[in-house]
């Protein structure tokens, strides 16, 4: 078995806080860099994901994937990244990491239902 998932993301320009928060990770992480999502509020779509840091007053990192158990039972997949959480753009978008960007977003961490949102490297 994995090693448990500890993530605690700071209030910052990215994302709001997150209390820490344990998870049981069902593998190891590895990097990935595309996600699918359909959420309210956002248009549904491919993403670029990066993980974000505090380092230089904010960066990217790399973001991470691994499924996890959810309470029922289950497995969620799991999209994390630095102490400042993770900053998705559209996979189109041609910009570089911006805070200041419209087109740009950050939450503190992803929990997608199925596998198949989760596309990691091009």
């Amino acid at each position: 078995m994995a090693e448990p998932i500890l993530l605690e993301v700071d209030g910052n320009e990215n994302c709001p806080r997150m209390p820490a928060m344990a998870y049981e990770a069902l593998a190891g992480p590895v990097e990935v860099s595309r996600v699918r999502l359909a959420e309210p509020g956002r248009p549904p779509g491919l993403y670029r994901v990066t993980g974000w840091s505090s380092a230089g007053g904010g960066t990217p990192c790399p973001a991470l994937y691994a499924p996890v158990s959810d309470s029922g039972g289950g497995a969620v997949h799991l999209v994390y990244g630095g102490d400042w959480g993770v900053r998705l753009k559209p996979l189109d978008s041609p910009e570089g990491w911006d805070l200041r960007s419209p087109r740009q977003f950050g939450e503190p961490y992803l929990m997608l239902i199925d596998r198949e949102d989760v596309l990691g490297e091009e």
